[in-house]
C-alpha cells in the first residue's frame, strides 16, 4: 500500500539528513503507511511527536498487515516512533551534546538526541544546569569542551543559551522551550530572548524544535565532512 504523502526519499542524498514526519496530527493509519513506504525505500523511519496510545496503535496496524511490514519502536522520552532499528554511533563524526535548563526540558532533548541517532551521530543529554545554579554548568565545562556542537534547551527566559556561548567557542544551537509562568507566554519569552542574546554566533530554532536543532547540528557536522547536497546530486540523486 502506498502512504497519501508524496514523501522525499531524495532527501539524504541531496541534503545528508533522512526526512522526519509530524506524527502529531497525522492518524495512525497514515503514519504506518508512510513509516512501510520509507522502510521499503531504504530510510529510516523518524515519526515525531506521537503519544504512546497513537504509537502501540501504529505498530497493530503495521504487525495485522503481515510480516513483510516493519517494526516500530517507540521512544517514550522522545515522543516519537523510528523504524527499522537505529544505525550505531560513530564517534569519528564528531559528539553532539544537548544541554538542558531543567528535567521539564526533556522531552525536547531527546527528540534532537534521537534524530541524531538516526544519521548515525552520537547525541548525550547534560540535564539540569540552568542558570539559577550556574554553579553546575561551570561543573560540566570540562566535559563541554569535548563536544563538536552544543545544543541547549531553556525555558523560563532562556538564559541558558547565552551563557553557554559566552564561555565555549564550539557552533550553540539554541532551543526555546515552552515552559514557564505567565509572561513566558509558552516558549515565546525563551524565544526572543536567545533571539537577542549578546553572545556572538548562537544560532535559535523555534520552540520546542528538538529536531531542528539536530539537523542544525547535522548540517554542522556534515560540512566538516565536506559532504554536500551538490555531491550527492553528482552522485545520482535528484535535486
Amino acid at each position: 500500500m502506498t502512504s497519501e504523502a508524496n514523501l522525499d526519499l531524495n532527501r539524504r542524498m541531496r541534503l545528508g539528513m533522512v526526512e522526519a514526519v509530524w506524527g502529531e496530527h497525522k492518524r495512525a493509519d497514515q503514519i504506518a503507511d508512510i513509516v512501510r513506504e520509507l522502510v521499503n525505500a531504504g530510510e529510516t523511519a523518524l515519526v515525531t511527536r506521537v503519544s504512546p496510545g497513537k504509537a502501540a496503535y501504529v505498530a497493530r496496524l503495521l504487525r495485522e498487515r503481515g510480516p513483510s511490514s516493519p517494526s516500530v519502536t517507540h521512544h517514550p522520552k522522545a515522543r516519537c516512533l523510528t523504524a527499522p532499528s537505529l544505525p550505531a554511533a560513530h564517534r569519528e563524526r564528531g559528539q553532539v551534546l544537548v544541554v538542558t535548563g531543567g528535567t521539564s526540558d526533556q522531552v525536547v532533548a531527546q527528540e534532537a538526541c534521537l534524530a541524531l541517532r538516526c544519521h548515525g551521530v552520537s547525541g548525550d543529554v547534560i540535564e539540569d544546569v540552568g542558570v539559577a545554579g550556574l554553579h553546575r554548568l561551570l561543573d560540566r565545562l570540562p566535559l563541554l569542551q569535548e563536544a563538536s556542537v552544543l545544543i541547549v534547551c531553556a525555558g523560563m527566559e532562556g538564559a541558558l543559551p547565552t551563557v553557554v556561548a559566552g564561555l565555549l567557542p564550539q557552533p550553540v544551537i539554541g532551543v526555546p522551550i515552552s515552559v514557564g509562568y505567565g509572561v513566558s507566554q509558552g516558549g515565546t519569552a525563551a524565544l526572543h530572548g536567545m533571539l537577542a542574546s549578546c553572545a556572538p554566533g548562537l544560532t535559535v530554532v523555534n520552540i520546542d524544535n528538538g529536531y531542528g536543532a539536530a539537523m542544525a547540528a547535522l548540517r554542522i557536522l556534515n560540512a566538516k565532512e565536506g559532504q554536500s547536497g551538490v555531491r550527492g546530486v553528482a552522485a545520482g540523486g535528484r535535486p
